[in-house]
């Protein structure tokens, strides 16, 4: 029997490729919507929530789409979210660009501050070490290489669980530099640094994954 397609938002709250996102999904066989409207995000099997430029900037873009309520809403009834580039960072705790911190949504530990390496912004083609066990990028093989633009990045990952009954977030890390974090599954929040939208057919098994699990 035919299932109906996966319905997608991609949140539009100003920051993001959500046009390049949007014919990604849709490549990949989702029923996606640019939009911001509350219901539509709160609705939809999935949220993307993408990002470019300054952490700050982008916080106070999705604040004032109420994006932030949004988030922890789905989260907390178990709905899936997907972050991308400044839509990774701003799911943990705080960023510092040019000494000014600002806070984030919090839903991981963790700082995002410049990355340390010789030409900066990263801006390229990189290979990722996934986490073992992950969903994410399950059927892509090791040395497969990822679209990345970013001149942040969480450096150092803390979040410790001493429950063991708990699944602990899948984390995934690259180098430029320095070792950083460049992607994360935790229960229904997943998110990359890198641009699957941008990764070609390495994006799109990526995202066909995502899809999998709505």
């Amino acid at each position: 029997m035919q299932t109906s397609p996966k319905k997608v938002v991609v949140f539009d709250y100003g920051f993001g490729n959500v046009r390049s996102a949007e014919r990604a999904l849709a490549h990949v066989g989702a029923d996606v919507e640019i939009t911001r409207d509350y219901d539509r995000a709160m609705n939809a099997d999935g949220l993307l929530v993408p990002g470019v430029g300054a952490f700050a900037a982008c916080m106070a873009g999705l604040r004032e789409a109420r994006g932030d309520w949004i988030v922890g809403r789905r989260l907390a009834g178990g709905r899936p979210v997907m972050g991308i580039c400044v839509g990774m960072q701003i799911l943990f705790q705080r960023g510092i660009e040019h000494g000014v911190e600002t806070e984030g949504l919090d839903e991981w530990p963790g700082v995002v501050e410049p990355l340390k390496a010789p030409v900066v912004p990263h801006m390229g083609w990189n290979t990722v070490e996934p986490a073992e066990g992950s969903r994410l990028f399950e059927g892509l093989d090791a040395g497969v290489y990822y679209y990345f633009v970013h001149s942040y990045a969480v450096r150092e990952w803390g979040f410790e669980i001493s429950n063991d009954h708990i699944d602990p977030p899948k984390v995934t890390w690259a180098t430029h530099g320095e070792p950083f974090v460049a992607a994360v599954e935790n229960g229904p929040l997943w998110a990359t640094q890198f641009h699957p939208e941008k990764s070609g057919d390495a994006g799109a098994t990526l995202l066909s994954n995502w899809l999998k699990t709505l």
